[in-house]
C-alpha cells in the first residue's frame, strides 16, 4: 500500500483509547441438523429488496462490548503527554503547566486506565458460541454480547486463533438462541450480491450490501491471507461481523478495510468461510488450532528459475531447504524441488502452498507432485501436526541474477574472514560488481554458493565448470543455491551476460 496517499489497511474494531486438523462434526453440519434463522428464507429477488434476508439473520447478529486495561508510564500529564525527548525543555521554560503525577517537573509514573471497545460478531448455534474477530477482544478483561433487541450476556473466551484473526465466545441463556450457519465461500463467484450485518462506529447493528469484487486476496496481514474483497460499505466497528450471501448463508467474517482516512472507500476484506469454519470447528472442540505441517522453505519460482530447470513457466512453490526430520524430510521431497500440487490441489503461485499445507488435517498421507530433473515426480507424504506459530512453509527471498561475481575457495582463512562455520560447504563470494545484475538482485559479498544447477560446488572451478555445462546444454539461465547466516535460497543466472 503507498504511503503517498497514506492508504492503510485498518482492522475494523472499534477502540476508546493453514491448515487444520478437521472436525469430524462441522460446524455447518450442526446447523443443519438444528435448522436456523434462516433455514426457511424464501428465494431472494433483490429487485424487492433485501429486507426478507435482513429480518431472518438480523437476530443471529450481535454487538461485542470489551472492557480492558491499559498501562504504561504518564509523562507531563498537563501537556497531555510530553515526548521525552522534549521533556527538560518543557520542564525549564514551562515549570508551571509542565506537572505529571509526580508533581512538579512531571516525573515518570506508571498509571492504569480502562479502555472499551465495540466489534460485532455472530452467533453460530443455539447453544451461544458467538464467532468474532480476535482483535476485537484481545487483552479483554470482560466481555458482553448485545443483541438487536438489547439483550446483554456476559460472554466468556473459549478460543482464539491469531493466525487468521479469529475468536470464539461463550454465553449462557436459558433457551436456545437464534443462529445462523457458514455457507460455502468457495462456490462464491466476483459478482454475487453480498450483505454486510455489524456494528460500525458502535452505531448498532448496520446493514449495508454489495458485491464480491475479488477473490483470494493477500493483505500481508499473516501466511493465511485468503480474503474475499468486498465492495459494502464496512467501516471501524464492523470486525468479527458476518458477510452473507443471498442464501442467508455466512461466507465470510469482516475483518479490514483498505482506507486512506479511517473510512470505507468500498474496499472492505472478509474472511471466507472455508477457512474460518475449519478453525471455529477446532476452537469450539478443543480450544485450540493445530496446522497442517510440510517443513520445507520456499521461494517464488521466477521466468529464469523456471527456463533454468526446464519449467514451461513460472508455477509452483521452488523448495530452497528441507528442515530436518520434518515430513517433507521423511518423505523424500528436496532442495530444488518445485512443488507443482499438493493433495490434488494445484500451486499456481508460492503462496498457495502454505495455505493449502495448513488447511489439510494432520496424519494425512497425500500425494505431492514436484518437478526434479526436467520431470513431474509424485512423492508421498504423511502431513504432520504443528500447533505453533510454524505452519506450512517459510518464504525466502526471491532472487534471480546474472554473473558479475569473484570466487574463492572456502578455505579455513577465508571461513574466519567471513564468518562461515565449519559444517557449511561450498564456494565464497568475495566481490560482487555493482554493475552487474547479482548485485542488482541482491547477491552479496561473503554469501556460499552451495550448488550450481543440481551439483554441489567445493571450488570456483566447480561453479565455471557447471555453468559452461549449462551453456552445452543450450540453457538460458543457471539456478544458484546460496547460503547466509543459514538462510538458503536460490538465485537464477541468466547466462547472456558474463
Amino acid at each position: 500500500m503507498s504511503t503517498k496517499n497514506r492508504a492503510r489497511l485498518l482492522f475494523t474494531g472499534v477502540a476508546a483509547s493453514a491448515a487444520l486438523t478437521l472436525s469430524m462434526h462441522s460446524i455447518t453440519a450442526m446447523a443443519q441438523e438444528s435448522g436456523h434463522v434462516a433455514e426457511n428464507l424464501p428465494e431472494i429477488n433483490i429487485a424487492d429488496g433485501f429486507a426478507e434476508l435482513v429480518e431472518a439473520v438480523k437476530p443471529a447478529v450481535v454487538n461485542i462490548s470489551v472492557t480492558g486495561t491499559v498501562s504504561g508510564n504518564r509523562r507531563g500529564q498537563g501537556q497531555g503527554g510530553i515526548p521525552p525527548e522534549l521533556e527538560e525543555y518543557f520542564k525549564r521554560f514551562f515549570p508551571d503547566q509542565f506537572r505529571g503525577p509526580g508533581g512538579q517537573g512531571g516525573e515518570s509514573k506508571p498509571y492504569e486506565r480502562k479502555t472499551t471497545a465495540v466489534g460485532s460478531g455472530f452467533v453460530i448455534d443455539p447453544s451461544g458460541l458467538v464467532v468474532t474477530n480476535n482483535h476485537v477482544i484481545a487483552d479483554a478483561d470482560e466481555i458482553e454480547v448485545v443483541f438487536d433487541d438489547g439483550t446483554r450476556i456476559p460472554a466468556e473466551l473459549k478460543g482464539t486463533d491469531s493466525k487468521t484473526d479469529l475468536a470464539l465466545l461463550q454465553i449462557k441463556g436459558d433457551k436456545p438462541f437464534p443462529f445462523v450457519a457458514f455457507g460455502d465461500s468457495e462456490s462464491a463467484r466476483v459478482g454475487d450480491w453480498i450483505v454486510a450485518i455489524g456494528n460500525p462506529f458502535g452505531l448498532g447493528g448496520t446493514t449495508t450490501k454489495g458485491i464480491i469484487s475479488a477473490r483470494g486476496r493477500d493483505i500481508r496481514s499473516g501466511p493465511l491471507d485468503d480474503f474475499i474483497q468486498i465492495d459494502a460499505p464496512i467501516n471501524r466497528g464492523n470486525s468479527g461481523g458476518p458477510l452473507f450471501n443471498m442464501q442467508g448463508e455466512v461466507i465470510g467474517i469482516n475483518s479490514a478495510i483498505y482506507s486512506p482516512n479511517g473510512g470505507s472507500v468500498g474496499i472492505g476484506f472478509a474472511i471466507p468461510s472455508a477457512l474460518a469454519n475449519n478453525v471455529i470447528s477446532q476452537l469450539r472442540d478443543t480450544g485450540t488450532v493445530q496446522r497442517g505441517y510440510l517443513g520445507v522453505q520456499i521461494q517464488t519460482v521466477t521466468d529464469d528459475i523456471a527456463d533454468s530447470l526446464g519449467l514451461n513457466k513460472a508455477r509452483g512453490a521452488l523448495v530452497t531447504q528441507v528442515i530436518e526430520k520434518s515430513p517433507a524430510d521423511s518423505a523424500g521431497i528436496e532442495a530444488g524441488d518445485i512443488i507443482l500440487s499438493f493433495d490434488g490441489k494445484s500451486i499456481n503461485e508460492m503462496r498457495d502452498l502454505p495455505k493449502i499445507v495448513a488447511l489439510t488435517e494432520a496424519k494425512k498421507e497425500v500425494d505431492v507432485v514436484v518437478w526434479r530433473n526436467e520431470k513431474e515426480v509424485s512423492i508421498r507424504a504423511s502431513v504432520g501436526g504443528n500447533a505453533d506459530s510454524e505452519t506450512a512453509a517459510t518464504k525466502t527471498d526471491d532472487a534471480g541474477t546474472k554473473l558479475g561475481m569473484t570466487l574463492m575457495q572456502l578455505d579455513e582463512d577465508n571461513r574466519k574472514k567471513f564468518g562461515v562455520a565449519e559444517d557449511i560447504e561450498g564456494v565464497v563470494i568475495s566481490k560482487v560488481d555493482p554493475e552487474s545484475a547479482a548485485f542488482d538482485r541482491g547477491l552479496t559479498r561473503g554469501e556460499i554458493i552451495r550448488k550450481v544447477g543440481n551439483a554441489e560446488v567445493a571450488a570456483p572451478a566447480d561453479v565455471i565448470t557447471s555453468i559452461e555445462q549449462a551453456r552445452k546444454d543450450k540453457k538460458s539461465s543457471v539456478l544458484l543455491l546460496v547460503e547466509r547466516d543459514g538462510r538458503v535460497r536460490y538465485v537464477a543466472i541468466p547466462l547472456g551476460e558474463e
